[in-house]
Protein backbone atom coordinates (compact mmCIF):
# COMPACT_ATOMS: atom_id res chain seq x y z
CA UNK A 1 0.00 0.00 0.00
CA UNK A 2 2.87 2.36 0.76
CA UNK A 3 4.18 1.86 -2.77
CA UNK A 4 0.72 2.27 -4.32
CA UNK A 5 0.29 5.69 -2.74
CA UNK A 6 3.95 6.65 -3.41
CA UNK A 7 4.69 7.16 0.28
CA UNK A 8 8.38 6.48 -0.24
CA UNK A 9 8.72 9.08 -2.97
CA UNK A 10 7.16 11.84 -0.89
CA UNK A 11 8.43 10.82 2.54
CA UNK A 12 4.85 10.46 3.76
CA UNK A 13 3.56 8.51 6.75
CA UNK A 14 0.11 7.15 7.50
CA UNK A 15 -0.27 9.38 10.56
CA UNK A 16 0.55 12.55 8.61
CA UNK A 17 -1.68 11.52 5.70
CA UNK A 18 -4.59 10.92 8.08
CA UNK A 19 -3.93 14.23 9.83
CA UNK A 20 -3.78 15.96 6.46
CA UNK A 21 -7.08 14.37 5.44
CA UNK A 22 -8.77 15.38 8.70
CA UNK A 23 -7.52 18.94 8.34
CA UNK A 24 -8.60 19.26 4.72
CA UNK A 25 -12.03 17.85 5.50
CA UNK A 26 -12.64 20.24 8.38
CA UNK A 27 -11.70 23.23 6.21
CA UNK A 28 -13.83 22.01 3.29
CA UNK A 29 -16.82 20.71 5.28
CA UNK A 30 -18.52 24.10 5.19
CA UNK A 31 -19.47 23.34 1.58
CA UNK A 32 -21.96 20.78 2.92
CA UNK A 33 -24.03 23.68 4.25
CA UNK A 34 -22.98 26.64 2.08
CA UNK A 35 -23.47 25.10 -1.37
CA UNK A 36 -27.10 24.06 -0.73
CA UNK A 37 -27.83 27.48 0.77
CA UNK A 38 -26.59 29.24 -2.37
CA UNK A 39 -28.31 26.87 -4.79
CA UNK A 40 -31.58 27.17 -2.88
CA UNK A 41 -31.81 30.71 -4.27
CA UNK A 42 -31.94 29.08 -7.71
CA UNK A 43 -34.86 26.89 -6.64
CA UNK A 44 -32.90 23.71 -5.91
CA UNK A 45 -34.29 22.04 -2.75
CA UNK A 46 -31.81 22.50 0.08
CA UNK A 47 -32.01 19.02 1.65
CA UNK A 48 -31.59 17.17 -1.65
CA UNK A 49 -28.83 19.61 -2.58
CA UNK A 50 -26.90 18.72 0.56
CA UNK A 51 -26.97 15.06 -0.39
CA UNK A 52 -25.87 15.91 -3.94
CA UNK A 53 -23.02 18.05 -2.59
CA UNK A 54 -21.71 15.24 -0.38
CA UNK A 55 -22.07 12.53 -3.04
CA UNK A 56 -20.18 14.70 -5.53
CA UNK A 57 -17.39 15.23 -3.00
CA UNK A 58 -17.19 11.51 -2.21
CA UNK A 59 -17.10 10.52 -5.88
CA UNK A 60 -14.52 13.08 -6.95
CA UNK A 61 -12.23 12.94 -3.92
CA UNK A 62 -12.16 9.13 -3.85
CA UNK A 63 -11.30 9.06 -7.56
CA UNK A 64 -8.61 11.68 -6.94
CA UNK A 65 -7.03 9.50 -4.26
CA UNK A 66 -7.22 6.13 -6.01
CA UNK A 67 -6.65 7.13 -9.64
CA UNK A 68 -4.71 10.41 -9.59
CA UNK A 69 -3.00 9.70 -6.23
CA UNK A 70 -3.02 13.38 -5.25
CA UNK A 71 -3.90 14.88 -1.83
CA UNK A 72 -6.63 17.11 -3.22
CA UNK A 73 -10.28 17.32 -2.20
CA UNK A 74 -12.98 17.61 -4.86
CA UNK A 75 -16.31 19.33 -4.21
CA UNK A 76 -18.73 21.72 -5.92
CA UNK A 77 -16.89 24.97 -6.59
CA UNK A 78 -17.64 28.16 -4.74
CA UNK A 79 -17.99 30.92 -7.32
CA UNK A 80 -19.38 28.64 -10.00
CA UNK A 81 -22.36 27.84 -7.75
CA UNK A 82 -22.97 31.56 -7.25
CA UNK A 83 -22.65 32.13 -11.02
CA UNK A 84 -25.31 29.49 -11.68
CA UNK A 85 -27.65 30.70 -8.94
CA UNK A 86 -27.42 34.46 -9.22
CA UNK A 87 -26.49 35.00 -12.88
CA UNK A 88 -27.77 32.08 -14.95
CA UNK A 89 -30.99 31.49 -13.01
CA UNK A 90 -31.90 34.79 -11.39
CA UNK A 91 -30.45 37.34 -13.84
CA UNK A 92 -30.83 35.44 -17.12
CA UNK A 93 -34.05 33.65 -16.11
CA UNK A 94 -32.97 30.13 -17.05
CA UNK A 95 -34.27 27.24 -14.98
CA UNK A 96 -31.88 25.40 -12.68
CA UNK A 97 -32.48 22.29 -14.78
CA UNK A 98 -31.19 24.17 -17.85
CA UNK A 99 -28.25 25.52 -15.87
CA UNK A 100 -27.28 21.97 -14.92
CA UNK A 101 -27.20 21.15 -18.63
CA UNK A 102 -24.41 23.72 -19.03
CA UNK A 103 -22.52 22.02 -16.21
CA UNK A 104 -22.95 18.59 -17.82
CA UNK A 105 -21.90 19.80 -21.29
CA UNK A 106 -18.81 21.56 -19.94
CA UNK A 107 -17.86 18.37 -18.07
CA UNK A 108 -18.15 16.28 -21.24
CA UNK A 109 -16.09 18.78 -23.23
CA UNK A 110 -13.43 18.80 -20.52
CA UNK A 111 -13.27 15.02 -20.56
CA UNK A 112 -12.71 15.02 -24.32
CA UNK A 113 -10.04 17.73 -24.12
CA UNK A 114 -8.28 15.91 -21.29
CA UNK A 115 -8.25 12.53 -23.01
CA UNK A 116 -6.91 14.21 -26.15
CA UNK A 117 -4.02 15.60 -24.09
CA UNK A 118 -4.90 19.22 -24.85
CA UNK A 119 -5.44 20.29 -21.25
CA UNK A 120 -2.06 18.89 -20.21
CA UNK A 121 -0.34 20.57 -23.17
CA UNK A 122 -1.94 23.89 -22.34
CA UNK A 123 -0.91 23.67 -18.70
CA UNK A 124 2.73 23.24 -19.75
CA UNK A 125 2.46 26.39 -21.87
CA UNK A 126 2.04 28.58 -18.80
CA UNK A 127 5.24 30.49 -17.90
CA UNK A 128 6.83 30.09 -14.48
CA UNK A 129 5.91 33.50 -13.12
CA UNK A 130 2.22 32.94 -13.86
CA UNK A 131 2.35 29.48 -12.26
CA UNK A 132 3.78 30.96 -9.08
CA UNK A 133 1.29 33.81 -9.21
CA UNK A 134 -1.51 31.23 -9.02
CA UNK A 135 -0.15 30.01 -5.68
CA UNK A 136 0.32 33.54 -4.31
CA UNK A 137 -3.07 34.74 -5.51
CA UNK A 138 -4.89 31.69 -4.19
CA UNK A 139 -3.10 32.09 -0.87
CA UNK A 140 -4.15 35.71 -0.46
CA UNK A 141 -7.63 34.82 -1.70
CA UNK A 142 -7.83 32.21 1.05
CA UNK A 143 -6.58 34.71 3.61
CA UNK A 144 -9.23 37.21 2.55
CA UNK A 145 -11.96 34.59 2.91
CA UNK A 146 -10.49 33.65 6.28
CA UNK A 147 -10.55 37.21 7.61
CA UNK A 148 -14.14 37.52 6.41
CA UNK A 149 -15.13 34.27 8.14
CA UNK A 150 -13.41 35.50 11.29
CA UNK A 151 -15.43 38.71 11.22
CA UNK A 152 -12.32 40.88 10.97
CA UNK A 153 -13.26 42.44 7.62
CA UNK A 154 -16.70 43.43 6.38
CA UNK A 155 -18.38 45.10 3.43
CA UNK A 156 -17.61 48.80 3.30
CA UNK A 157 -19.18 51.67 1.42
CA UNK A 158 -18.85 53.09 -2.09
CA UNK A 159 -15.24 54.06 -2.63
CA UNK A 160 -14.08 51.76 0.17
CA UNK A 161 -15.46 48.28 -0.62
CA UNK A 162 -14.13 46.64 2.55
CA UNK A 163 -13.47 47.83 6.07
CA UNK A 164 -12.51 46.50 9.46
CA UNK A 165 -15.49 44.99 11.22
CA UNK A 166 -16.38 45.27 14.90
CA UNK A 167 -13.47 43.36 16.38
CA UNK A 168 -14.77 43.97 19.90
CA UNK A 169 -17.50 41.37 19.33
CA UNK A 170 -16.93 38.19 21.33
CA UNK A 171 -17.01 35.78 18.33
CA UNK A 172 -14.37 37.89 16.57
CA UNK A 173 -12.17 38.00 19.67
CA UNK A 174 -12.39 34.22 20.03
CA UNK A 175 -11.50 33.83 16.36
CA UNK A 176 -8.52 36.17 16.69
CA UNK A 177 -7.47 34.11 19.70
CA UNK A 178 -7.69 31.02 17.48
CA UNK A 179 -5.40 32.66 14.94
CA UNK A 180 -2.85 33.50 17.65
CA UNK A 181 -3.10 29.96 19.02
CA UNK A 182 -2.39 28.39 15.63
CA UNK A 183 0.51 30.79 15.12
CA UNK A 184 2.04 29.87 18.47
CA UNK A 185 1.61 26.15 17.85
CA UNK A 186 3.27 26.54 14.47
CA UNK A 187 6.14 28.47 16.03
CA UNK A 188 6.73 25.51 18.35
CA UNK A 189 6.46 23.09 15.39
CA UNK A 190 3.46 21.29 16.91
CA UNK A 191 2.17 18.62 14.54
CA UNK A 192 -1.48 19.21 13.69
CA UNK A 193 -1.32 22.87 14.74
CA UNK A 194 -4.03 23.99 12.33
CA UNK A 195 -6.47 21.21 13.23
CA UNK A 196 -5.85 21.66 16.97
CA UNK A 197 -6.47 25.38 16.63
CA UNK A 198 -9.73 24.85 14.77
CA UNK A 199 -11.04 22.31 17.27
CA UNK A 200 -10.14 24.41 20.33
CA UNK A 201 -11.66 27.52 18.77
CA UNK A 202 -14.86 25.58 18.07
CA UNK A 203 -14.88 24.38 21.68
CA UNK A 204 -14.46 27.98 22.87
CA UNK A 205 -17.39 29.11 20.71
CA UNK A 206 -19.57 26.34 22.16
CA UNK A 207 -18.49 27.16 25.72
CA UNK A 208 -19.34 30.83 25.17
CA UNK A 209 -22.82 29.89 23.97
CA UNK A 210 -22.09 31.23 20.47
CA UNK A 211 -22.21 27.90 18.67
CA UNK A 212 -25.06 25.54 19.57
CA UNK A 213 -24.56 21.84 19.90
CA UNK A 214 -26.51 19.75 17.39
CA UNK A 215 -29.98 18.53 18.37
CA UNK A 216 -29.07 15.01 17.26
CA UNK A 217 -25.92 13.17 16.41
CA UNK A 218 -27.07 10.93 13.56
CA UNK A 219 -29.55 11.47 10.74
CA UNK A 220 -30.47 9.65 7.54
CA UNK A 221 -29.43 11.36 4.29
CA UNK A 222 -32.16 13.46 2.65
CA UNK A 223 -33.60 12.00 -0.55
CA UNK A 224 -31.84 12.89 -3.80
CA UNK A 225 -34.96 12.18 -5.88
CA UNK A 226 -36.13 15.81 -6.44
CA UNK A 227 -32.94 16.77 -8.30
CA UNK A 228 -31.34 13.52 -9.51
CA UNK A 229 -30.97 13.47 -13.34
CA UNK A 230 -33.11 16.61 -13.63
CA UNK A 231 -31.24 18.12 -16.61
CA UNK A 232 -33.06 20.06 -19.34
CA UNK A 233 -30.96 19.59 -22.48
CA UNK A 234 -33.63 20.88 -24.85
CA UNK A 235 -33.66 24.36 -23.33
CA UNK A 236 -29.86 24.47 -23.42
CA UNK A 237 -29.64 23.82 -27.16
CA UNK A 238 -30.09 27.47 -28.16
CA UNK A 239 -27.73 30.16 -29.47
CA UNK A 240 -28.50 32.35 -26.52
CA UNK A 241 -27.25 29.71 -24.12
CA UNK A 242 -23.82 29.38 -25.73
CA UNK A 243 -22.50 32.24 -23.62
CA UNK A 244 -23.49 30.42 -20.45
CA UNK A 245 -21.83 27.17 -21.55
CA UNK A 246 -18.67 29.05 -22.58
CA UNK A 247 -18.52 30.90 -19.28
CA UNK A 248 -18.92 27.68 -17.27
CA UNK A 249 -16.31 25.96 -19.47
CA UNK A 250 -13.66 28.67 -19.15
CA UNK A 251 -14.29 29.28 -15.43
CA UNK A 252 -13.84 25.59 -14.66
CA UNK A 253 -10.78 25.29 -16.88
CA UNK A 254 -8.84 28.19 -15.41
CA UNK A 255 -9.97 27.55 -11.82
CA UNK A 256 -8.91 23.90 -11.94
CA UNK A 257 -5.62 24.49 -13.72
CA UNK A 258 -4.67 27.40 -11.49
CA UNK A 259 -5.65 25.58 -8.32
CA UNK A 260 -3.86 22.37 -9.32
CA UNK A 261 -0.61 24.15 -10.11
CA UNK A 262 -0.84 26.42 -7.08
CA UNK A 263 -1.48 23.57 -4.66
CA UNK A 264 1.11 21.33 -6.31
CA UNK A 265 3.69 24.07 -5.97
CA UNK A 266 3.00 24.26 -2.24
CA UNK A 267 3.05 20.46 -1.88
CA UNK A 268 6.38 20.26 -3.76
CA UNK A 269 4.81 18.07 -6.43
CA UNK A 270 6.06 20.07 -9.45
CA UNK A 271 9.00 18.82 -11.51
CA UNK A 272 12.18 20.72 -12.43
CA UNK A 273 10.26 22.57 -15.15
CA UNK A 274 7.53 23.59 -12.70
CA UNK A 275 5.00 21.25 -14.28
CA UNK A 276 2.81 18.75 -12.44
CA UNK A 277 3.70 15.24 -13.65
CA UNK A 278 0.72 13.35 -15.06
CA UNK A 279 -1.46 16.42 -14.64
CA UNK A 280 -3.98 14.85 -17.01
CA UNK A 281 -5.00 12.44 -14.23
CA UNK A 282 -6.28 15.03 -11.72
CA UNK A 283 -7.71 16.99 -14.64
CA UNK A 284 -9.66 13.94 -15.81
CA UNK A 285 -10.92 13.45 -12.25
CA UNK A 286 -12.08 17.07 -12.28
CA UNK A 287 -13.90 16.60 -15.59
CA UNK A 288 -15.62 13.38 -14.52
CA UNK A 289 -16.57 14.94 -11.17
CA UNK A 290 -18.28 17.80 -12.98
CA UNK A 291 -20.31 15.34 -15.04
CA UNK A 292 -21.25 13.44 -11.88
CA UNK A 293 -22.16 16.67 -10.10
CA UNK A 294 -24.65 17.65 -12.79
CA UNK A 295 -26.25 14.20 -12.68
CA UNK A 296 -26.53 14.33 -8.88
CA UNK A 297 -28.13 17.76 -9.20
CA UNK A 298 -25.42 20.25 -8.25
CA UNK A 299 -22.93 22.57 -9.95
CA UNK A 300 -19.39 22.37 -11.32
CA UNK A 301 -16.99 20.40 -9.14
CA UNK A 302 -13.24 20.60 -8.93
CA UNK A 303 -10.12 20.72 -6.78
CA UNK A 304 -10.55 22.79 -3.63
CA UNK A 305 -7.97 25.39 -2.65
CA UNK A 306 -8.62 24.48 1.01
CA UNK A 307 -6.70 21.27 0.30
CA UNK A 308 -3.67 23.44 1.06
CA UNK A 309 -4.56 23.16 4.77
CA UNK A 310 -4.13 19.38 4.68
CA UNK A 311 -0.97 19.67 2.62
CA UNK A 312 0.51 21.94 5.28
CA UNK A 313 -0.17 19.21 7.84
CA UNK A 314 1.77 16.62 5.85
CA UNK A 315 -0.76 15.26 3.34
CA UNK A 316 1.23 14.51 0.18
CA UNK A 317 -0.35 11.44 -1.45
CA UNK A 318 -3.69 10.06 -2.58
CA UNK A 319 -4.25 8.48 0.82
CA UNK A 320 -5.03 11.96 2.16
CA UNK A 321 -7.80 12.29 -0.43
CA UNK A 322 -9.21 8.88 0.49
CA UNK A 323 -9.42 9.96 4.14
CA UNK A 324 -11.31 13.09 3.05
CA UNK A 325 -13.69 11.01 0.90
CA UNK A 326 -14.45 8.66 3.80
CA UNK A 327 -15.20 11.62 6.07
CA UNK A 328 -17.52 13.11 3.46
CA UNK A 329 -19.31 9.75 3.23
CA UNK A 330 -19.77 9.73 7.00
CA UNK A 331 -21.13 13.26 6.74
CA UNK A 332 -24.17 11.79 5.01
CA UNK A 333 -25.16 10.38 8.39
CA UNK A 334 -23.35 12.67 10.84
CA UNK A 335 -23.87 16.06 9.19
CA UNK A 336 -25.41 17.59 12.38
CA UNK A 337 -22.08 17.01 14.16
CA UNK A 338 -19.61 17.56 11.35
CA UNK A 339 -21.01 20.93 10.31
CA UNK A 340 -20.79 22.68 13.69
CA UNK A 341 -17.31 24.08 13.02
CA UNK A 342 -18.06 27.81 12.61
CA UNK A 343 -16.35 30.33 10.40
CA UNK A 344 -14.70 31.73 13.51
CA UNK A 345 -12.82 28.41 13.78
CA UNK A 346 -11.86 27.63 10.18
CA UNK A 347 -11.28 31.29 9.24
CA UNK A 348 -7.94 31.46 11.10
CA UNK A 349 -6.84 28.24 9.39
CA UNK A 350 -7.41 29.80 5.98
CA UNK A 351 -5.43 32.90 6.98
CA UNK A 352 -2.49 30.76 8.08
CA UNK A 353 -2.58 28.70 4.88
CA UNK A 354 -2.60 31.95 2.90
CA UNK A 355 0.58 32.94 4.71
CA UNK A 356 2.25 29.66 3.76
CA UNK A 357 1.36 30.04 0.08
CA UNK A 358 2.82 33.54 -0.05
CA UNK A 359 6.35 32.15 -0.22
CA UNK A 360 6.04 31.54 -3.97
CA UNK A 361 6.29 35.29 -4.54
CA UNK A 362 10.04 34.94 -3.93
CA UNK A 363 10.26 33.13 -7.30
CA UNK A 364 8.82 36.04 -9.27
CA UNK A 365 11.17 37.59 -11.83
CA UNK A 366 11.21 41.16 -10.53
CA UNK A 367 13.69 42.28 -13.20
CA UNK A 368 11.56 41.38 -16.23
CA UNK A 369 8.43 43.52 -16.26
CA UNK A 370 6.94 41.52 -19.14
CA UNK A 371 6.83 38.63 -16.67
CA UNK A 372 6.17 40.57 -13.48
CA UNK A 373 3.14 42.61 -14.56
CA UNK A 374 1.02 39.62 -15.73
CA UNK A 375 1.84 37.84 -12.48
CA UNK A 376 0.97 40.93 -10.46
CA UNK A 377 -2.35 41.34 -12.27
CA UNK A 378 -3.16 37.67 -11.68
CA UNK A 379 -2.60 38.00 -7.94
CA UNK A 380 -4.33 41.32 -7.39
CA UNK A 381 -7.37 40.70 -9.58
CA UNK A 382 -8.03 37.35 -7.93
CA UNK A 383 -8.41 39.21 -4.66
CA UNK A 384 -9.95 42.51 -5.72
CA UNK A 385 -12.61 40.90 -7.93
CA UNK A 386 -13.07 38.02 -5.47
CA UNK A 387 -12.84 35.65 -8.42
CA UNK A 388 -9.95 33.26 -9.11
CA UNK A 389 -11.04 32.88 -12.73
CA UNK A 390 -10.88 36.62 -13.40
CA UNK A 391 -7.33 36.83 -12.04
CA UNK A 392 -6.08 33.88 -14.08
CA UNK A 393 -7.71 34.93 -17.35
CA UNK A 394 -6.49 38.51 -16.93
CA UNK A 395 -2.98 37.17 -16.40
CA UNK A 396 -3.14 35.08 -19.57
CA UNK A 397 -4.32 37.99 -21.68
CA UNK A 398 -1.85 40.45 -20.17
CA UNK A 399 1.08 38.07 -20.66
CA UNK A 400 0.46 37.62 -24.39
CA UNK A 401 -0.41 41.28 -24.97
CA UNK A 402 2.68 42.65 -23.17
CA UNK A 403 5.03 40.18 -24.86
CA UNK A 404 3.53 41.04 -28.25
CA UNK A 405 3.75 44.81 -27.75
CA UNK A 406 7.33 44.65 -26.47
CA UNK A 407 8.60 42.62 -29.42
CA UNK A 408 8.94 39.35 -27.49
CA UNK A 409 6.12 37.43 -29.14
CA UNK A 410 8.52 34.68 -30.25
CA UNK A 411 9.08 33.72 -26.61
CA UNK A 412 5.40 32.96 -26.08
CA UNK A 413 4.48 29.27 -26.12
CA UNK A 414 1.84 28.47 -28.78
CA UNK A 415 -0.45 27.20 -26.05
CA UNK A 416 -0.46 30.60 -24.37
CA UNK A 417 -2.06 32.14 -27.45
CA UNK A 418 -4.86 29.59 -27.14
CA UNK A 419 -5.25 30.30 -23.42
CA UNK A 420 -5.37 34.03 -24.09
CA UNK A 421 -8.02 33.52 -26.76
CA UNK A 422 -10.10 31.35 -24.44
CA UNK A 423 -9.71 33.98 -21.74
CA UNK A 424 -11.01 36.65 -24.10
CA UNK A 425 -14.15 34.59 -24.71
CA UNK A 426 -14.65 34.55 -20.95
CA UNK A 427 -14.96 38.34 -20.95
CA UNK A 428 -16.90 38.49 -24.21
CA UNK A 429 -19.60 36.06 -23.09
CA UNK A 430 -19.61 36.70 -19.36
CA UNK A 431 -23.00 38.21 -18.41
CA UNK A 432 -22.21 41.50 -16.69
CA UNK A 433 -25.13 41.76 -14.27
Amino acid sequence: MRTFFEFDRHGATFSREILGGLTTFVTVAYIIVVNPAILETAGIPRDASMTATILTAVFGTLLMGIYAKRPFAIAPYMGENAFIAFTVVQALNHSWQTALAAVFISGVLFTILTLAGLRSWLSKAIPRTLKYSFAVGIGLFLAFIGFSDMGVVALGVQGAPVKMADISALPVLISIGGLLLISILLAFRVVGAILIGMLLTTAAMIAAGLQPLPDKLVSMPPSLAPIFLQIDFAAAMTWGFIGVITSVLVMDFVDTMGTLIGLSSRADLLDDNDNLPEIEKPMLVDALSTIAASLFGTTTAGVYIESAAGIEQGGKTGFTAIVVAILFALALFFSPVLTIVPGAAYGPALVVVGMFMLQSVARFDFDDYTELMPGFLTVTLMIFTFNIGVGITAGFIAYVAIKLLTGKASSVHPGMWILAALSLTFYLFYPYH
